[in-house]
């Protein structure tokens, strides 16, 4: 089973979005929209 990775908000702190993991040294931070927000955030890779 391939392991995901896991994006927070840095708003309100939820966990929004999955993807499948690739072989990547830096952490993934992109722009997505969070439902609980309601606006476009940044979104970051958790642990």
């Amino acid at each position: 089973m391939a392991k995901k990775i896991v994006l927070c908000c840095e708003e309100c702190g939820s966990r929004n979005y999955t993807y499948p993991e690739k072989e990547n040294t830096t952490r993934l931070m992109l722009k997505k929209y969070c439902p609980h927000c309601k606006r476009h955030t940044l979104h970051k890779q958790t642990r």
